[in-house]
């Protein structure tokens, strides 16, 4: 019997230390709220519409409606109260924090690892970026993709003004690279990488975590409002809860969720969509198997990488400040 106890007494602990025990908040009556994406349908959103497909909102009284950006992004989005969750970026939320003091928390990340980098295409001429000298590099043209490929430039003793920078004029990066639209472009290896490879490309991936000294961070991320992290934290452990669910699933059905993205995106390629979820999944889950949880030590480096680099015109005294936990069954 006392050892019964005792191993008892262990199991809670665990739980209590890792905090991965079920949670099951459930709002006393339905609740709509506004999700907006940052942008198409793709592999980053399959954890929310296996939410939607299973009923985990549902169990949580919780109607979710789900847009993409048109006028506005986002962060404008939520911080205006137009949405009340988004999809956002590190950089971007710390950049609209600190630089124009916008009322933002990240509640969740999506991906563990930052899985972005530069692609090009090895008929280029390019072997490395020491050969980006008069070059296209074409990109969204904002401040810290920008100061990025400076810094690489510079790190590779090329003047980054040589280097011709253009602003996308297609959806498709992929396609403007074969056509040879721009010799280089910022790609998220998950699904531009795959859609790459899929095409049968020569091409080299030059990774910027592999690169970068403390680029590597939590892209994309769940968002909302200080006021509503504050005021309506049921809701936002609700909403917490049933993506943590949905992505959770997703990391370990790969195929059944890329096929539930597909019937709610069906405009996207099968095969594509297949092969990037298969590729994307293991980025969902840290190595205890929890999804969402961030780390301090992400935030404060990433956070120094981006005052360094003159993106933020400050950088915060606590870190804290831009992200959280709470809201996540599994926190630690």
């Amino acid at each position: 019997m006392k050892k019964i106890l005792v191993l008892l007494f262990v199991s809670l602990l665990v739980v209590e230390t890792f905090g991965c025990a079920p949670k099951e908040t459930k709002l006393g009556n339905l609740t709509p709220v506004t999700l907006m994406l940052d942008w198409a349908p793709n592999t980053n959103h399959t954890g929310i519409y296996v939410a939607v497909d299973k009923g985990y909102f549902k169990a949580k009284n919780l109607d979710v409606k789900i847009i993409q950006p048109s006028e506005v992004w986002p962060e404008q989005a939520v911080s205006s109260g137009k949405a009340d969750f988004g999809i956002s970026f590190q950089e971007s939320l710390t950049q609209y924090v600190v630089n124009e003091g916008a009322p933002l928390v990240a509640i969740s990340a999506i991906l563990q690892h930052d899985t972005s980098g530069l692609i090009w295409l090895n008929d280029s001429g390019i072997k490395s970026p020491k050969d980006f000298a008069n070059k296209t590099y074409a990109g969204w043209g904002s401040s810290w993709e920008g100061a990025i490929v400076d810094y690489i430039a510079k790190e590779n003793g090329v003047d980054q003004n040589t280097i011709k920078k253009v602003q996308l004029g297609v959806f498709d990066q992929i396609t403007g690279l074969q056509r040879k639209v721009y010799d280089i472009t910022w790609i998220y290896y998950g699904w531009e990488g795959i859609d790459a490879e899929l095409r049968n490309l020569n091409f080299t991936f030059y990774d910027f975590k592999e690169n970068v000294p403390n680029f590597d961070h939590y892209t994309p991320i769940f968002i909302t409002s200080t006021t509503i992290a504050e005021n309506k934290k049921d809701i936002v452990r609700a909403f917490a809860e049933a993506i943590s669910e949905g992505y959770t699933y997703a990391a370990n059905n790969p195929d059944e969720a890329a096929q539930i993205l597909l019937k709610y995106a069906p405009e996207l390629d099968k095969n594509l969509t297949l092969k990037s979820q298969e590729w994307i999944s293991k980025y969902y889950l840290d190595d205890a198997g929890c999804f969402g949880v961030m780390k301090a030590s992400v935030w404060e480096n990433f956070t120094t990488l981006l005052y360094d680099l003159k993106v933020i015109d400050s950088k915060p005294s606590d870190v804290s400040t831009l992200f959280t936990n709470e809201f996540l069954p599994c926190k630690k």
